[in-house]
């Protein structure tokens, strides 16, 4: 697939489902059509009550062995705080051995909630971005060496190999939210990942510019790299049941200040309980018309997106898979040419 194709994936939650039925609902993505599955890892999720949080390494191992036909990825996974980036590089490179070509190490820097109750200190951005870069270099250099010794900043190894490695390169995808990360996506790697329903200007005026400057500092052309947009999106043909489903993910309504620093998810329910249920659907596509899901998924493909990875808040995720298997992924198809 070249960076024009337009890709549409599924968000296997993480947060929400347990790792058996989370696999089910990979072979059903590729079942009805999807291109992808990407999942999250979390040591603990947004919500305490009927939360889950099973391990993305093992996961990906699952779903790989069980389909034989959609990328599968994470957004994101940390590979600097309960992780060392060479136990990262091992183990996506096995991912890549076994499953070639549809393996993607989405990365980010991390939240509180799934480092702090390790321990583990929890640095202020710069030192946490700082510590992406190195984990990132850690990685490719181990794959790309036969023998590594490595004295960084944070992260060091001594006579490294890494003895099984794919033929084909694992792609590595930095998720972002502000410009300094995805400025690095535009300098470094395969794929930039951001997610929906924030401010329109947030894409048009402070990411995507960030991310052709990134590009440009490179000397690497302007679709060089996958462009991945998580789509947050609740269908249901009835508009209350269709609204309702959000509130499970409330926890993503809160600002940065009203979650900063976070690390318990009792207290993180707590504040999310607090919010109106218009304000924990805020950053979703609600609406019980599949005609108004094509368009305004579609304003993401007109802002650059070519990866788009829909994300559905409800329990019912089998019902979800097939509906916009039949509903959207066909009028998206044909609206997008693939």
């Amino acid at each position: 697939m070249t960076n024009d194709t337009i890709r549409f994936g599924y968000k296997a939650s993480a947060e929400q489902f347990g790792p058996a039925e989370l696999t089910d609902l990979a072979v059903l993505a590729e079942e009805v059509g999807f291109d992808s599955v990407f999942i999250s890892d979390h040591f603990q999720p947004w919500m305490h009550e009927g939360g889950h949080a099973p391990a993305a390494l093992p996961l990906l191992g699952a779903m790989g062995a069980r389909t034989s036909r959609v990328l599968l990825g994470t957004s994101v996974l940390t590979p600097t705080f309960r992780y060392h980036p060479a136990v990262i590089a091992q183990a996506f490179a096995t991912l890549g051995v076994m499953f070639p070509g549809r393996v993607i190490l989405g990365v980010g820097t991390g939240e509180a909630l799934n480092e702090v109750t390790l321990g583990l200190d929890w640095p202020e951005a710069p030192e946490r971005f700082q510590r992406l870069k190195e984990s990132i270099a850690l990685i490719e250099k181990l794959w790309e060496d036969e023998r590594v010794t490595f004295d960084g900043t944070y992260y060091s190894v001594k006579d490294a190999t890494v003895y099984d490695r794919p033929s084909q390169k694992v792609p590595i995808y930095i998720g972002a939210a502000g410009p300094a990360a995805t400025r690095l996506a535009g300098r470094i790697a395969d794929g930039f990942i951001t997610t929906s329903g924030k401010p329109e200007t947030l894409y048009t005026e402070t990411l995507l510019p960030a991310l052709h400057e990134g590009l440009e500092k490179a000397g690497r052309a302007a679709d060089a790299i996958d462009t991945l947009i998580e789509v947050k999106v609740s269908y249901h043909p009835d508009e209350q049941t269709a609204l309702e489903k959000t509130r499970f993910w409330a926890p993503l309504a809160l600002s940065a200040e009203e979650k900063m620093g976070i690390h318990d998810p009792i207290e993180m329910q707590r504040r999310a309980a607090e919010l109106p249920i218009e304000r924990a659907a805020s950053r979703f596509i609600v609406s019980t018309d599949p005609e108004e899901h094509v368009e305004r998924i579609a304003r993401y493909v007109e802002l650059g997106f070519r990866h788009l990875v829909f994300h559905d808040p409800g329990h019912d995720q089998e019902e979800f898979l097939r509906t916009y298997g039949e509903e959207i992924l066909p009028r998206l198809r044909a609206r997008f040419g693939e």
